[in-house]
């Protein structure tokens, strides 16, 4: 495979992010798991976007300098291919249950939980220093300045909506970690 082939077996442009290229990943291999897909195409299928995943992956710093990229393909042709591709067959081979909680399929989860956890700081900051500036402007006007409760306001706002919205990411993060771990000790 080249290097636009890799992004599209993921279903993805060129231009991906990491981020993009691990939830498409996950969807994939939800989608062509040989226990959860009974098609004849469906074991190839899925070697081919984990091979596809590893590769993006593994060289994705690389894939925006062109020299480095036709480097980094040489190598990975010589020497992870088929590593890649063995390891790819060997969970195509255990059940899906097993597959989602091997190391391959949980990293593409930690990216998650590192996003709402940062989104939950920035919200924080930008309330903290809100209050801290309204405070400040209070406490030290500048007289060719107008009122600064309608910026005090604002900010104050755009930080409860990022705060709600990271709490109800974390929240459905955590209900499906729960659900998770509930059918695996089932």
């Amino acid at each position: 495979m080249n290097y636009p082939e890799y992004f599209k077996v993921l279903g993805l442009n060129t231009d991906a992010s990491i981020s993009e290229i691990k939830k498409a990943y996950r969807q994939k291999a939800r989608m062509f798991h040989p226990d959860l897909n009974n098609s004849p195409d469906a074991r190839e299928n899925f070697i081919s976007i984990t091979e596809a995943y590893e590769f993006l992956i593994d060289n994705f710093d690389r894939l925006k300098n062109d020299h480095a990229f036709s480097v980094a393909l040489e190598e990975w042709k010589r020497s992870m291919q088929n590593v890649s591709r063995q390891r790819a067959r060997a969970h195509a081979h255990e059940s899906y249950r097993q597959f989602r909680n091997s190391r391959l399929y949980r990293t593409t989860r930690i990216f998650d939980l590192t996003r709402i956890i940062f989104g939950l700081i920035l919200s924080m900051m930008i309330i903290a220093f809100t209050i801290l500036g309204f405070i400040t402007k209070l406490k030290y006007p500048v007289p060719e300045q107008d009122n600064p409760v309608i910026i005090f306001i604002l900010l104050l706002f755009l930080g409860l909506i990022f705060l709600i919205a990271s709490l109800v990411f974390l929240k459905v993060y955590l209900d499906n970690t729960k659900k998770r771990r509930k059918k695996h000790r089932s």
